[in-house]
């Protein structure tokens, strides 16, 4: 096998070129070296929806785009712990609290306080959270609430970041990572594959993160949607590039956990959905997402029987 630790941004590149059947095979090895055959599974609720002042041009949620989304302030607390009590029965051991925004406003955070600790006292499930641009003292409020590790994505690649959103940048999003980690928080970063961007950029998006070196990289497919600028981008990635685009992030980051996250089920079929698990996926977000829906959680399960794989 090649050595990857030599390779340079060109190297990587040109591993598109290679046959698909190839790539999988290398991706499996090295996910066969680092983990084993146990899946993670993470669910989600939106707990607030929609008047984002962000202009995300992938996102139904933003108040720049004319998405028709149902949204809603943000939900009580006990709605919440029974969507974790929920998420546990189908399997899941993390529950990520999630909402819309650049950040939460003073009485929002302090809600979502009360949430994490409720979540949090439930036996057998990690809280997660999602909630924007936090300060370094929002992030120790939340650590000291129970937050175990923190969802904040870089969603694209530095170069391709004001295509796609230009009311934060890159560096945005970096530096709330890094805090997070600094706090003591496991962080989960992650992309999405599918806004037009090219091979290079998905291979600047993998070295970012292995500067980051997160616990968890959720891989996002865009899922197309009415009333975005990108509601037209179904064409711009199809599953073998998907499929090769998993495998190369493997091989880039060895050790992260790499997720299953939005777009997997309308994206790809269920027999692509099973080799990009054989790639190397081995955290699956179970249930609905936040506006779109998401997995069966009795055919996941199925699904993972088939491969010899099992939830955590």
């Amino acid at each position: 096998m090649d050595n990857f630790n030599n390779y340079t941004k060109d190297d990587f590149i040109k591993l598109y070129d290679r046959p698909l059947a190839e790539l999988l095979e290398i991706a499996n090895k090295i996910t066969a070296e680092n983990f084993n055959n146990e899946v993670e599974a993470c669910s989600i609720i939106s707990a607030k929806t929609g008047a984002c002042s962000e202009n995300c041009k992938y996102c139904a949620q933003s108040k720049h785009n004319h998405a028709e989304i149902d949204c809603h302030p943000l939900l009580d607390v006990e709605t919440v712990k029974q969507a974790a009590l929920s998420a546990k029965e189908n399997g899941a051991t993390r529950f990520c609290i999630v909402t819309s925004g650049r950040k939460p406003t003073d009485n929002d955070f302090n809600k979502i306080l009360e949430m994490i600790k409720e979540v949090a006292s439930i036996e057998g499930i990690h809280c997660c959270a999602s909630l924007g641009l936090l300060s370094e003292d929002q992030i120790k409020q939340i650590k000291n609430a129970g937050v175990e590790r923190y969802n904040h994505n870089i969603n694209t690649s530095k170069d391709y970041h004001e295509k796609i959103c230009t009311t934060h940048n890159f560096e945005d999003r970096v530096n709330t990572v890094k805090m997070v980690q600094k706090a003591g928080i496991e962080s989960c970063c992650g992309v999405i594959i599918g806004m037009g961007e090219g091979r290079a950029d998905r291979i600047d998006m993998a070295l970012s993160l292995r500067e980051l070196n997160p616990k968890t990289v959720p891989i996002n497919f865009l899922d197309p949607i009415k009333g975005t600028p990108l509601e037209n981008y179904k064409d711009k990635i199809d599953e073998e590039e998907i499929l090769k685009t998993i495998c190369i992030f493997r091989i880039i980051l060895p050790k992260a956990m790499l997720r299953y996250a939005g777009g997997r089920c309308s994206r790809l079929s269920k027999f692509n959905q099973k080799r990009g698990l054989i790639a190397g996926i081995n955290s699956i977000l179970v249930g609905n997402y936040l506006t779109t829906l998401g997995s069966n959680a009795t055919e996941d399960k199925k699904t993972l029987e088939e491969l010899n794989m099992s939830l955590v």
